[in-house]
């Protein structure tokens, strides 16, 4: 079993392996481009496989939330610096949010 601070890693992993699954996904043009396609799909597999990993250390619920915040926001970034999408002060704010709350829910977190 994973320390602590090897599970919050493996959580990371899990994060940059979603978020490169989504930017995949968007690449595979509706799964109709074959490379992108499997991309996605071994991103996906490998992100879900760290998350259970991760959650043998780490709560369920605080895992989901990083998770799925970190996600979104490392994704958003992927799609304004790569697929050029716009980002105005509202979406930035947006992020900075969902930034701030992982990182309170970190510290809300009792250490496991």
């Amino acid at each position: 079993m994973p320390s602590t601070q090897a599970a919050w890693l493996i959580l990371a992993a899990s994060v940059a392996a979603e978020a490169l699954g989504t930017a995949s996904l968007t690449l595979s043009a509706g799964f109709t481009r074959f490379l992108p396609s499997v991309l996605t799909v071994i991103c996906y597999v490998t992100a879900v496989f760290l998350m259970a990993v991760a959650t043998k250390r780490i709560e369920m619920g605080m895992a989901y939330a990083a998770w799925a915040g970190s996600s979104a926001a490392l994704t958003a970034v992927i799609g304004v610096v790569w697929f050029e999408e716009s980002l105005n002060a509202l979406k930035a704010m947006g992020l900075c949010m969902a930034i701030c709350g992982i990182v309170l829910l970190n510290f809300s977190s009792n250490g496991t």
